[in-house]
């Protein structure tokens, strides 16, 4: 009977989270869909405590409460322009997690094979325990390697999602640094961690596995590094999906349902996704995940002109005058705290019966639906927030176009150098529209350091300063 609850409520669960992940799909509905997530947690995790193998309930009921502690601090402390490094740090413990519990069930594995071998029958033992003692010994040897590939994803998740937090961080460079003899170290890790399990499968001793652990955390942590910033999007949504194949192996290991269906849920979406993200910027999948992009293929093209600011009266006048304006928000936004200024200004500009849209990149803001979750909290209506492919075309027919903390996803080198960095990737074409007002903070480059044309043309104006600020001067010049 307790099983059967268990089940029922495994498939409640699993079934919200499809819908959850549904949900996320559009702006309406992603609150709702957080709601359904969240649901399906708490029942999985009540199914859990009170399902078959329950026990050490205080313990439990002290790691729990403790999460959720740190999480509620986590959720009211962390700034949206954080969230991206607290993604890449959640996937690193899902990562450390999928390591303690293979290491777990390997040890628990060993000593419960050398209780049977000694004559015990199996009736003294409890819940994994249990599961083991019923196995022939081809089930076990399955199971050694499904808890092996779990270790393995999860030990290259873990360190690949640490440095992935630091260089989002600014904790380590965001460079793409390699050491020497850059992918024949990771082809050598890989090929000692494929001659671990062929031991491991063999012998069921633990020097294999630990040795193939450490490789892994050697694979992760090269790989991540040999990984620039340009392709730091890219590189959180596949440790996401590591993480839910991380989960799903170590499922199998469990004999635990739930974990192999949700592992495999957010093992494919971060999959799919990252192809996404690779095909909007122009990267080839496999080379990402192998860490060979983040650097420049050869010289770049010279840059002629000069950066000719701008004030508030001048933007003022251009968008009074104005009866098109396209703006385009990046992760300088976020910084600024100025979605509010943002919104604001949009009011203002569509109360004087100008077209006011939104051109949203599609990996703007470091991770994909970053600056829509940012208009959406600042009240901009959501029918007014395009995506690239829906206005590029729109720009050569625009009066003004405002970038607004944003550089490489506006960057024209990406069409016209074929030795950037960028060369290829999908960009928004805003210099096509008559007038075009950048606002930053100074002349740097971007995150990826890339210098961008953009800036020197001759129908461009640099409104420089802190976004908010820059904004809040420019609001009461609106007619």
């Amino acid at each position: 009977m307790e099983f059967g609850f268990t089940t029922a409520a495994y498939v409640v669960a699993a079934i919200l989270f499809i819908l959850s992940l549904g949900g996320l799909s559009g702006q309406e509905s992603a609150k709702r869909a957080v709601w359904y997530g969240i649901a399906g947690m708490a029942l999985a995790v009540a199914a859990t405590l009170i399902g078959p193998g329950s026990g050490l309930w205080l313990l439990s009921i002290i790691l729990i409460a403790g999460g959720g502690v740190i999480g509620y601090q986590l959720a009211t402390k962390v700034q949206m322009t954080q969230m991206p490094e607290l993604v890449a740090a959640m996937h690193s413990l899902v990562g450390l997690a999928a390591v303690l519990v293979g290491l777990i069930a390997h040890f628990e594995i060993s000593r419960v094979t050398s209780l049977m071998a000694s004559g015990f029958d199996g009736s003294e033992f409890a819940t994994f325990g249990a599961l083991i003692a019923k196995k022939t010994a081809v089930e076990l040897n399955i199971l050694r390697v499904e808890l092996f590939l779990g270790i393995f994803i999860g030990a290259v998740t873990f360190t690949g999602s640490v440095i992935a937090y630091g260089k989002l961080a600014g904790r380590v460079n965001s460079a793409a640094a390699k050491l020497p003899g850059g992918h024949m170290l990771n082809a050598g890790a890989a090929i000692l961690s494929a001659l671990c399990l062929i031991w491991y499968f063999n012998t069921g001793g633990f020097f294999p596995l630990f040795l193939m652990t450490l490789a892994a955390l050697f694979i992760g942590y090269h790989l991540i590094m040999g990984i620039g910033g340009a392709d730091m999007p890219v590189v959180v949504s596949m440790l996401n999906s590591y993480s839910g194949w991380a989960a799903a192996a170590i499922g199998f290991s469990l004999g635990n349902d739930l974990l192999i269906v949700v592992g495999a849920l957010v093992g494919s979406s971060g999959a799919i996704l990252s192809y996404i993200m690779c095909k909007a910027m122009n990267r080839s999948f496999v080379s990402v995940i192998l860490g060979g992009f983040g650097g420049p293929a050869g010289e770049q093209m010279a840059i002629d002109g000069e950066q000719i600011a701008i004030d508030s009266d001048g933007v003022a006048t251009a968008l009074n005058e104005a009866d098109s304006v396209i703006i385009i928000p990046g992760y300088g936004m976020a910084v600024a705290q100025a979605q509010s200024a943002v919104a604001e200004l949009t009011r203002k500009l569509r109360a004087a019966g100008k077209e006011v849209r939104f051109a949203i990149h599609p990996v703007a803001g470091r991770l994909p639906g970053h600056m829509n979750v940012l208009l959406a909290e600042a009240k901009v209506p959501y029918d007014i927030v395009m995506e690239m492919d829906e206005i590029n075309d729109d720009f050569p027919s625009t009066d003004v176009a405002i970038v607004i903390g944003s550089n490489d996803i506006v960057n024209p080198a990406a069409q016209d150098d074929p030795n950037s960095p960028i060369a290829g990737m999908p960009v928004l074409e805003c210099w096509k529209a008559k007038q075009v007002f950048v606002s930053k903070r100074g002349q740097g480059t971007g995150y990826s350091g890339i210098e961008n044309p953009l800036f020197f043309k001759e129908n461009t104006r640099m409104f420089y300063g802190d976004a908010k600020k820059s904004l809040d001067e420019l609001l009461p010049k609106i007619n």
